[in-house]
């Protein structure tokens, strides 16, 4: 009850209560449009998950400077992967986070004549490479702990398990060194599936990948789910 205290008193964690809900109104919509649902209900549900959108945008407004603070720490970070990775992965969430306070404003008629498609193809660019450099930096730290894990294991215990058909060897330890990486390190794995998940949707709203709203919607619940188990319980949280 503490944890879900704290987590609630959060402006990050309200957000990712409204963005869950947001995306479980658009599964639902979707779902109910499907199964041939009256639709007025369908409209309903959608006009709900327009006004939790809206709602989301609110508890953004400032997440710009938050995340230019965060580059200006990781340029700190003594790997240089690990830096270039995290600090532009910031710096695009600022720009992602600034564009979506434009959209907001428009949205709430202080800058009415603000070309609402343009900024919105704007900010799921910069959104999208951010994930990209969240996905290369998640990637980057299971090639150290794979190669770490390897060489703690030896290089006996490698060939041996190669046997006769070395590639199809190397590839089952290979998978095996991953899993279990994997699995003792929660944080990583937990950050890589809410990256994996996310990814969907800004390819899916710049026509990089066409997929189906049910899709997005169930990428972006996911997501949502996953993110605040990460906020609720800190130990989950990858850092830096």
């Amino acid at each position: 009850m503490d944890s879900w205290v704290r987590f609630t008193a959060q402006s990050q964690g309200r957000e990712r209560i409204f963005r869950t809900a947001q995306y479980a109104s658009a599964l639902a919509a979707f779902s109910l449009q499907k199964s041939g649902a009256s639709p007025e209900l369908v409209l309903r549900i959608k006009q709900l998950e327009a006004h939790l959108s809206l709602g989301r945008k609110l508890f953004r407004l400032g997440n710009s400077a938050e995340a230019l603070e965060a580059a200006k720490r990781a340029i700190h970070l003594s790997d240089l992967v690990l830096r270039f990775c995290v600090t532009v992965s910031h710096l695009n969430r600022a720009m992602y986070f600034a564009c979506d306070n434009l959209l907001w404003a428009g949205k709430v008629g202080l800058a009415s004549t603000l070309d609402q498609d343009k900024w919105s193809q704007r900010s799921f660019r910069y959104y999208l490479f951010a994930l990209i450099m969240n996905l290369t930096r998640d990637a980057y730290e299971i090639s150290l702990l794979t190669e770490r894990e390897a060489r703690s294991r030896g290089k006996a215990g490698v060939e041996a398990d190669g046997g006769a058909e070395a590639p199809l060897g190397r590839a089952r330890v290979r998978l095996g060194l991953l899993c279990h990486v994997l699995r003792n390190n929660p944080p990583l794995l937990l950050d890589l599936l809410k990256n994996c998940c996310d990814l969907f949707i800004p390819l899916d709203r710049l026509g990089l990948l066409r997929t189906s709203p049910g899709v997005v919607a169930f990428c972006g619940l996911s997501s949502s789910v996953l993110s605040i188990l990460s906020i609720s319980q800190p130990w989950l949280k990858l850092k830096p």
